[in-house]
């Protein structure tokens, strides 16, 4: 007889329910609060900091290894370096204080050299000058003036320092001028030099007329043999403007290597 007993209906699993703590985890990732971000970045930190402490520990222990006798030759290299780190220090130091040395000595030479220039041509009367000084005045009366009174003039006053001449405003003294008796005066560098003679002179006034002025000097001599009166007056400052033509050598060269 068949079995008449009915098949049992299979039950359906019920779906297992999420944990309470699941839903807060996910709820957590997915949406972080405040206090988690913040929790997080401190975690990053601190994590970042233990693999750098670790890379320093490792790089730390590349010398923990070395015996004693390859520390000192480590420690010899370095100071070996260092030594010759300074050596060069020293030779640049030394190289540019030379440098500085040479520079400044050439700054001074060349200073000196400008001044020879400029003392040079105010002796030789090859540029215009000023400064303090005297003015004499030559007048003849009762005869002329005789070349060797100016001479002597000229003399006594380069004598006792005088630095430029000049007569007339118009004929600057050299260290070759001459003089020459002329037809209504006196010839000075071939030029003529007409009376009165108005002779401007620069150099240390107390001196120029302690040279004119002395016992059987200059002008003692003017006045009792040539028979001239002279008056000397002293500027607040002297003006020669003239200038001599600087004479060409016509035997004299330059050596080899100027």
């Amino acid at each position: 007889m068949p079995d008449s007993t009915p098949e049992p209906t299979p039950r359906s699993t019920p779906e297992p329910e999420e944990s309470p703590g699941r839903d807060r985890l996910r709820h957590a990732l997915l949406r972080p609060s405040g206090r988690q971000a913040v929790v997080a970045v401190l975690l990053a930190v601190l994590g970042f900091a233990f693999v750098v402490q670790v890379r320093d520990t490792a790089a730390n222990d590349t010398y923990a290894g070395l015996r004693e006798s390859e520390l000192i030759q480590v420690l010899d290299g370095l100071t070996g370096t260092a030594e010759r780190a300074r050596r060069e220090v020293d030779r640049l130091e030394g190289r540019r204080d030379e440098l500085s040395n040479e520079t400044q000595a050439r700054a001074a030479a060349l200073d000196e050299a400008e001044q020879r220039v400029r003392t040079l041509n105010i002796i030789a009367g090859l540029v215009p000058v000023s400064g303090p000084g005297l003015r004499v005045t030559i007048t003849e009366s009762t005869s002329r003036v005789s070349v060797g009174s100016l001479l002597d003039t000229i003399q006594e006053l380069r004598t006792a320092g005088a630095e430029a001449m000049e007569f007339n405003d118009s004929i600057r003294i050299g260290a070759d001028s001459s003089f020459e008796n002329a037809v209504g005066g006196i010839e000075l560098d071939d030029q003529l030099l007409e009376p009165p003679y108005v002779l401007d002179v620069i150099g240390d006034p107390h001196n120029l007329r302690t040279a004119l002025t002395f016992s059987t000097g200059p002008v003692e001599t003017l006045q009792t043999l040539d028979g001239a009166t002279v008056t000397i007056e002293e500027p607040d400052s002297i003006e020669i403007t003239s200038v001599r033509e600087p004479p060409r050598p016509e035997y004299a060269e330059s050596g080899t290597g100027q």
